[in-house]
């Protein structure tokens, strides 16, 4: 045999497939055992976005234990996408589940969610205010020499459109006060779950978890998260298997957070989903960066350059996915 069909075949997308029946039933097997014997709750209560994430989850948790045993909470606010609230009620049909529409607005008002991060934008662009939009993005690993780098774009009541370099306290405090809104939803979920007695689903997939896309206490909070095992593409095959509206699974990932458009690619991703699964496979399971690349039209350098992000947001991870720590931990027993 010689040494080029001795190699192992090159690195494919199709590494990433799964099959999606099996995977669903394992899954939803899952979810039913850990909701009764771990949790001891009778449902779940999981907070529906209008993305395919949350549309996946609550999926599975019908095929778990029943749509009566399932509801869903939309929760829109000031800055919401309509098409999420429209999409979100859709997800809820389609899979026959009991729902409410929990508007948050008035909330993040009330505790200045919103004067906040104003008065945080308007420490670059002094004329900010009623009707203006913004939100954040990143020249990411590729664009950047490897930098992470934060700019505020905002659009003027004439549609005139700004980026402006973000210095620290601007950016800290314009996050601040955006993380009100996942932690607001939040807490509702939770009192919809203590209301009923159900356990609160966690919608994060592989590529968030692993890299930190979420707000400690917030969107990070939950008593089971189903999919976070599995990579991006991996929860579209899901999507489709499961019949997700057809609508959902075209519509690209947003992060429905900030007043403008703004995708997950320019808040945090260094690429598109399919791209960055193939990019996070490769690095956890040793393919070479020259192969990777190959796979998805990035060069080894590139694929270098994103796993070196990758690794960077590990680390902001690894604080994210820290439970509280006890300081007299040696002299507490463990529950049994």
């Amino acid at each position: 045999m010689n040494e080029t069909s001795a190699r192992a075949p090159a690195f494919t997308l199709a590494a990433l497939s799964i099959e999606a029946e099996a995977e669903a039933d394992r899954i939803a097997a899952r979810m039913r055992d850990i909701l009764r014997g771990d949790l001891r709750k009778r449902g779940f209560v999981i907070g529906i976005s209008g993305g395919i994430d949350s549309a996946v989850c609550a999926g599975l948790a019908v095929r778990a234990v029943g749509p009566e045993r399932v509801f869903g909470l939309l929760m829109p606010e000031h800055d919401s996408d309509p098409e999420s609230n429209r999409l979100g009620e859709a997800v809820a049909e389609t899979f026959g589940i009991g729902h409410a529409v929990e508007d948050i607005g008035p909330a993040l008002d009330a505790m200045g969610c919103y004067r906040r991060r104003d008065d945080a934008i308007r420490r670059v662009v002094p004329d900010y205010g009623a009707g203006w939009s913004s939100k954040i993005v990143f020249d990411n690993a590729l664009t950047a020499d490897g930098y992470n780098i934060s700019s505020l774009v905002v659009r003027a009541p004439d549609g005139a459109m700004r980026k402006l370099r973000l210095p620290a306290d601007a950016y800290l405090g314009i996050v601040a006060a955006t993380n009100m809104k996942q932690r607001t939803r939040k807490q509702l979920e939770y009192y919809h779950a203590d209301r009923l007695n159900f356990a609160v689903i966690g919608t994060p997939n592989r590529l968030e978890y692993d890299q930190g896309f979420f707000v400690k206490n917030g969107d990070g909070a939950a008593d089971i998260k189903p999919i976070a095992h599995l990579y991006k593409s991996q929860v579209y095959e899901l999507a489709a298997h499961l019949g997700v509206p057809e609508e959902i699974r075209k519509r690209p990932p947003t992060t429905d957070t900030y007043s403008l458009p703004q995708t997950q690619e320019e808040f945090y991703f260094a690429l598109p989903y399919a791209k960055m699964d193939a990019c996070l496979y490769s690095l956890d399971n040793g393919v070479p960066a020259v192969e990777a690349g190959a796979s998805i039209g990035l060069s080894e350098a590139q694929v270098e350059a994103v796993w070196s992000d990758i690794a960077a947001k590990r680390k902001v991870a690894r604080y994210l996915h820290m439970s509280p720590v006890l300081a007299n931990h040696g002299l507490l027993r463990p529950f049994d």
